[in-house]
C-alpha cells in the first residue's frame, strides 16, 4: 500500500471478496512531501495515508523499511546513468528491487499466499502451465511496460486487481463509495524522491556535482551554438531550455549526449526520428528467444503507444527492434517492451538508437 488510491482500492477490492489482508507499505524515501504530485508513494506522508487507509477498511497495517535498499539500488543507478548521458527510468528499478522481492520473500513471515498491488496489469497461466504479463484493460493506465521483467513463480504469487478495471474513474468512485481518505488524491506525476524546486536536475546538483560540468551544445556537424552547464540536464527530445537558437530559426531538439566531451548535440525535429532500437538486459517471457524474426507491437516509452516492428534476437544476447515506421527520440537507458497481441514477449533497456 503505497497512499494512493489504486493500492488503497485494490487492498479494498480484496477486503470486500472475502479475503484475509495484510497492508505493508515500504517506506523507501525519508523525507516528508507536502506537494501532491510527489506524495503518491514514498514519502513520510504517504505512510501515514496507507495507514489511514488500513484503518478505514479494517486491516492491520505493518510498515517495512527499505530505505537503505532503496538508495543503494535506484537512486545510485538514478545518478550513474544520468552522469554517463543516459535517461533512466527509476520506476523500472524500483519495480526490478523493491516493490516485490521483499514481499515476497516474506509471505511466511505475514502468514499470507499472494502479494497484490495495484498496478493496473494482467497476469495469466498459459495451456503449458507458465504464466504471461497483459496489458490492462484500462489501456490508458496499463502498467505492463514497467513490469516486464515479472515472471515465473513470482508473477504466480502476484495479484492485481486492478488489471480488469476498464477506466481510472472506476477507480476513484469505488474509494468515495467505500470512503477512502485517498479517494482525490492526485496521481503521482513526478520522481517520486525528487521533491526540490528544480526537479531532477536540482537534485542531481546537490547529490552528484561532478555530473554537471559546463560543455558545449554543438549541431550534427559540429558547429559550437553555445554552452551548457552539465549534461545531465538534457535529455533525448529535449527541446526547452537549450538556451541556442538554429541559424534559420527552426525549433532545436537534443539529439545526443556525449559525456567523454561534455557535449550536447542539437538538431531538427525529423534528426530525431530513429528506425531501429538496440535493447540490452533483455527479459524474455516463454517461450523465449526466437531465431527468426517475430512480428511484434512494441513502445520505447511509457505514454507511447505501441508501433509495428520486428523484433531480431542478435548472438550477443541484445536484440534490435526495427519499426516499420520511424520513431521519435529513441532514447537510450529508457525501456522497451514487445507485445504479441496483449501479451508481453520482452522487454529490456535501450543501449541506443540506429537507422
Amino acid at each position: 500500500m503505497s497512499g494512493g488510491v489504486d493500492s488503497s482500492v485494490a487492498a479494498g477490492l480484496l477486503v470486500k471478496r472475502g479475503y484475509d489482508v495484510v497492508g505493508v507499505t515500504l517506506q523507501i524515501w525519508q523525507e516528508s512531501q507536502t506537494d501532491p504530485r510527489h506524495s503518491g508513494c514514498c514519502s513520510l506522508g504517504a505512510v501515514e495515508d496507507a495507514r489511514r487507509v488500513a484503518r478505514a477498511l479494517g486491516i492491520p497495517h505493518y510498515v517495512l523499511n527499505y530505505r537503505e535498499l532503496f538508495r543503494e539500488t535506484v537512486i545510485r543507478d538514478f545518478l550513474e546513468e544520468y552522469a554517463r548521458g543516459r535517461t533512466p527510468n527509476p520506476c523500472v528499478q524500483c519495480n526490478r528491487f523493491l516493490k516485490f522481492d521483499p514481499l515476497l520473500e516474506r509471505l511466511e513471515e505475514f502468514g499470507a499466499d499472494a502479494v497484490a498491488t495495484g498496478h493496473y496489469v494482467r497476469s495469466r497461466r498459459a495451456p503449458d502451465g507458465t504464466m504471461r504479463l497483459l496489458q490492462a484493460r484500462c489501456r490508458e493506465k496499463d502498467q505492463s511496460y514497467v513490469l516486464y521483467m515479472l515472471q515465473g513463480d513470482k508473477l504466480r504469487r502476484l495479484r492485481f486487481p486492478l488489471g480488469e478495471v476498464r477506466a481510472k474513474q472506476e477507480t476513484r468512485h469505488l474509494a468515495e463509495a467505500w470512503g477512502l481518505p485517498v479517494a482525490r488524491k492526485p496521481d503521482s506525476q513526478e520522481i517520486c524522491f525528487v521533491s526540490e524546486v528544480g526537479g531532477y536536475r536540482e537534485f542531481l546538483r546537490k547529490a552528484n556535482p561532478d555530473a554537471l560540468q559546463a560543455g558545449e551544445i554543438v549541431t550534427v556537424a559540429g558547429e559550437v551554438l553555445g554552452r551548457h552547464q552539465g549534461i545531465a540536464g538534457f535529455t533525448i527530445g529535449q527541446r526547452r531550455g537549450l538556451g541556442v537558437a538554429a541559424r534559420d530559426g527552426k525549433p532545436l531538439y537534443v539529439l545526443g549526449l556525449l559525456p567523454a566531451e561534455r557535449r550536447v548535440v542539437v538538431g531538427s525535429a525529423d534528426d530525431l526520428l530513429r528506425r531501429v532500437a538496440v535493447v540490452r538486459q533483455a527479459t524474455w517471457w516463454p517461450p523465449g528467444p526466437k531465431e527468426e524474426p517475430l512480428r511484434v507491437m512494441a513502445k520505447v516509452r511509457y505514454n507511447m503507444e505501441p508501433q509495428a516492428a520486428w523484433l531480431h534476437t542478435c548472438s550477443d544476447g541484445t536484440i534490435r527492434l526495427v519499426f516499420d515506421d520511424p520513431v521519435r527520440a529513441i532514447t537510450p537507458g529508457q525501456t522497451a517492451v514487445a507485445y504479441r497481441g496483449r501479451t508481453v514477449v520482452v522487454g529490456g533497456t535501450i543501449e541506443h538508437a540506429e537507422g
